[in-house]
């Protein structure tokens, strides 16, 4: 195993950074996890200097709330010019942030301004390590409650890879805790499960499990710029990039109680 480091989380009580703080410390390192709730505001810069007094590396794995495209790129943008700015002050080595699979195309929402938070990244003073990832196994639950109408829940069209947010904590991790590439040239590392899905798919396995809602429906919206992107492949994995389960109907079956 290489040697302890201290390694920052921000983000660390999401839905990813949680699972990078339990790897982290599994594996002896020095965690020093961070959000609003202890004080550190990424977006706006304050407890940053302090909070990453002593750290060698920084994974980013926080998250904003908000889908709109605006909202999100402002808060991506101010995030990595904290992060930069702050981590230059405190000497860190490095960042290792997290990002989506096939959004180079997004022009849209969550995705577009995960694009733009990966430009602002790669143009401050640090070194960043970029680790796309597929969409997560917990998402599913999300979405399907986002479009529940009743006794129906109506999922995009959109296909995808899922993974494990566990999974994708361990590749981050991986990637801090490994001394720095010489370069970081050529694409993004990626991580993503073990097979296609639909996300339609993927709620129909959870509600057969759960035992609600009572049917799913996938539903396609005109409006929506990336809708190609979603229905016609755009968000699945590279040939390069490392597989690894649980499969999403391995993930259901470890975390939720069948319905009586």
């Amino acid at each position: 195993m290489s040697a302890s480091k201290k390694i920052a989380v921000v983000g660390a009580t999401g839905r990813l950074g949680r699972h990078v703080v339990d790897v982290l410390t599994e594996q002896g390192h020095d965690a020093v996890a961070f959000s609003r709730a202890n004080g550190v505001d990424i977006e706006s810069g304050v407890g940053l200097v302090e909070a990453l007094e002593g750290v060698e590396v920084v994974i980013d794995a926080s998250s904003t709330p908000s889908a709109d495209k605006d909202v999100a790129t402002e808060f991506f943008r101010s995030a990595a010019k904290n992060l930069h700015e702050a981590g230059q002050k405190a000497g860190v080595e490095r960042l290792v942030v997290v990002s989506i699979i096939g959004i180079d195309g997004s022009v849209a929402g969550y995705n577009a301004a995960k694009l733009a938070h990966e430009v602002a990244l790669l143009e401050g003073p640090l070194p960043v390590q970029i680790l796309r990832a597929a969409q997560f196994h917990e998402l599913v639950e999300v979405m399907t409650q986002w479009g529940t109408q009743g006794e129906v829940a109506y999922l995009p069209n959109m296909r995808t890879q899922l993974v494990a947010a566990r999974t994708v904590a361990e590749a981050l991790v991986a990637l801090a805790v490994d001394p720095a590439p010489e370069s970081t040239d050529g694409p993004f590392p990626e991580v993503a499960g073990p097979q296609p899905e639909t996300m339609a798919g993927a709620a129909a396995t959870l509600a057969a499990r759960v035992g609600h809602p009572a049917r799913i429906e996938e539903s396609s919206d005109p409006a929506n710029p990336d809708r190609a992107l979603f229905e016609n492949g755009g968000l699945l994995p590279g040939a390069h990039a490392e597989l690894a389960g649980p499969t999403f109907a391995e993930w259901v079956e470890a975390n939720f109680p069948a319905a009586n």
